[in-house]
């Protein structure tokens, strides 16, 4: 069965699985809307924690000045592990908010009526164990949402929630969150910052293109930053002609096998050149880029479209695509430009389409992708213990439209110039 894009028909039919495409141009939320209260649940909140640089910006504006900001109040706020350096207990103080000691004192305040517009779960950052043989993070993404959604029924009421990057370490725990929101009609969104960072060229794939092969560059950790990579891939792909039907494999390459690839055709090198170009970054020989601590996903898509993630060293800190278009002689090219500097402005943009569903009750772009990076991400962590080993994925038959939520500069808001004045921790 294909999984096609469902928030719409949640109105009409609960679990119901429909075809209807999210709104074509959803608003930004207006600047004098009345803030809305919400609850947050976080794994840990510390100095440019992802906790500090979302909900930050609820309490101290988009560049967390005092400034402006969204129109949002944060009222409560469930924090799992407490420790050193915690920020939580001054800016409860500071701001106003009630810390609580479980997830549902968050969310319901001792009510019996829901009292918060929303609720953003964090679950990122932290120390918690990695499973045996993928060596993945096993943040509680999935209970955190169900101790949410626990509460909001003994409320009787179910509001809009927010899970901040993959919807879990493993594709059961993801499948059971979307399946739940579809059953109580519960409005879901999640992701990463990428696809609402700045873009350079600020363009989006042109109307009716068909892909035959994409590439997107990330670094770093295979599976926190690997997810990423593929949000920032999907963002674009998923604009191709008929929209996204899905994956039909996903495959791990490591080392000398993404050499050896290369040579097959399997992926292509002249795509890597071009992301690297891109991203103003120059490439080196192959093989320098290569070694036993690289990867590369290989995805196969199942309109046809072929897909790569490399996970290669010597590019710096970047993100950025490629994609070679039928009857297209240059390929489409997309650098995703962040700022690395505190307060990370692209988690503003995040912030922003948050806003914009508390306020509308709707998502402004499909949880459907995130749903679909989930799962690839999980086969590809499960394929990395084999390298080089093709995982069918019958599960991810996702089928979903784009919508036309803007990424931070596609409307002319310029990349931020912010001031230096501590040393940089990159926060995705």
């Amino acid at each position: 069965m294909t999984l096609t894009l469902s928030r719409r028909a949640f109105i009409g039919s609960a679990g119901a699985l429909g075809s209807v495409a999210l709104a074509g141009d959803l608003k930004a939320v207006d600047a004098v809307a009345e803030p809305l209260p919400v609850a947050a649940v976080v794994t840990t909140y510390t100095r440019n924690s992802h906790a500090d640089v979302i909900l930050g910006k609820i309490l101290a504006g988009w560049r967390q000045d005092g400034g402006a900001g969204p129109a949002l109040r944060l009222v409560s706020l469930y924090v799992d592990q407490v420790g050193a350096g915690d920020l939580s207990a001054d800016l409860a103080k500071q701001y106003g908010f009630k810390r609580t000691q479980s997830i549902a004192e968050a969310v319901t305040l001792g009510k019996a009526t829901l009292p918060v517009a929303g609720v953003i779960s964090i679950g990122e950052h932290g120390d918690y164990p990695l499973t045996e043989v993928t060596q993945q993070r096993q943040y509680p993404r999935r209970r955190f949402f169900d101790e949410i959604v626990a509460a909001m029924q003994r409320c009787g009421t179910f509001a809009p929630i927010f899970n901040d990057k993959h919807l879990g370490y493993r594709w059961q725990d993801a499948k059971h969150m979307y399946d739940t929101s579809a059953q109580h009609q519960i409005p879901l969104l999640a992701g990463s910052s990428l696809p609402v960072a700045w873009r350079y060229p600020a363009k989006l794939l042109p109307p009716e293109s068909v892909i035959d092969e994409a590439l997107v560059i990330g670094y770093g950790g295979h599976e926190a930053y690997g997810f990423h990579a593929l949000e920032a891939l999907q963002s674009i792909v998923e604009r191709r002609r008929g929209g996204e039907t899905g994956v039909a494999a996903v495959t791990t390459l490591r080392g000398q096998q993404i050499l050896e690839a290369a040579g097959q055709g399997r992926w292509s090198v002249d795509l890597l050149r071009a992301a690297a170009a891109s991203a103003e970054q120059k490439m080196k020989p192959l093989e320098q880029h290569v070694n036993e601590g690289s990867a590369l996903f290989v995805i196969e898509y199942r309109d046809g479209m072929r897909a790569a993630v490399a996970m290669l060293q010597g590019f710096g800190e970047t993100f950025a695509a490629a994609c070679r278009l039928r009857g297209e002689a240059q390929p489409f090219r997309a650098w995703f430009r962040l700022e690395y500097e505190r307060p990370y402005g692209h988690f503003e943009h995040l912030v922003r389409a948050i806003e914009s569903m508390l306020h509308t009750k709707m998502p402004p772009y499909a949880v459907e992708r995130t749903l679909l990076t989930t799962g690839i991400l999980d086969r590809a962590m499960q394929s990395r213990t084999q390298p080089g080993t093709r995982l069918p994925t019958p599960e991810l038959r996702i089928a979903y439209q784009s919508s036309n939520w803007p990424f931070a500069n596609q409307h002319g808001e310029n990349f931020p110039q912010a001031p230096q004045d501590e040393p940089s921790k990159p926060s995705r």
